[in-house]
């Protein structure tokens, strides 16, 4: 099922109890799918995203994020994030751009060197103590989700969209940034913090 074009303008709420437009009258928003709260690999993407996060700024993009777990358990695992984290328990966002769940998920082999990585990871900051709950046993949602990513103009228009076939399957900051190139967006400059 193809993402709604253009998206219908509404605010969603963040863990934090923010207010976030989509889509946003200045940026470019970057809408990725995740999966549930703790994720591992999801984890191992968004460093990767707050990594570059400057970048993706000074490309005119805001990052939201939307997982399928309750705001309460989001924010065991995202309160050190700058990034716009939106919980959707009930999957309506979901079912509206059309992001699904399979077993494809995790049995996809290519997706196996990620899940790999991400549990070392966790693991290596479990044996640190470094605050970190361990990601649920049993996460709220299930465990199969797919990832999705939409990159929407400021006037609703979706520019370009990803469905992930498996649980490491999105955009890469590179990538984002190479579909955002050439936009004719009236955008201002980016602030460090990017509310509305």
């Amino acid at each position: 099922m193809p993402p709604p074009s253009p998206v219908p303008a509404r605010i969603l709420t963040t863990v934090t109890g923010a207010d976030v437009p989509v889509p946003h009258s200045r940026h470019l928003v970057h809408l990725q799918f995740r999966r549930f709260a703790g994720c591992p690999v999801c984890n191992l993407h968004l460093r990767s995203i707050v990594s570059r996060l400057a970048d993706i700024r000074a490309g005119g993009i805001r990052e939201v994020v939307v997982f399928h777990s309750t705001a309460t358990e989001l924010r065991k695992y995202t309160d050190d994030l700058p990034l716009d984290v939106i919980a959707d328990p009930d999957r309506v966002l979901y079912r509206e751009f059309g992001v699904e769940a399979g077993r494809r998920a995790l049995l996809d082999p290519r997706a196996w060197p990620a899940i790999a990585r991400a549990v070392g990871t966790e693991l290596a900051a479990t044996a640190r103590r470094d605050d970190r709950p361990a990601p649920p046993s049993r996460p709220e949602g299930g465990r199969l989700g797919l990832p999705a990513d939409f990159l929407i103009t400021p006037d609703g228009a979706v520019l370009a969209a990803k469905y992930g076939e498996h649980a490491d399957d999105q955009w890469s900051v590179d990538e984002l940034l190479a579909l955002s190139v050439g936009h004719d967006r009236a955008t201002t400059p980016v602030p460090k913090e990017t509310r509305p």
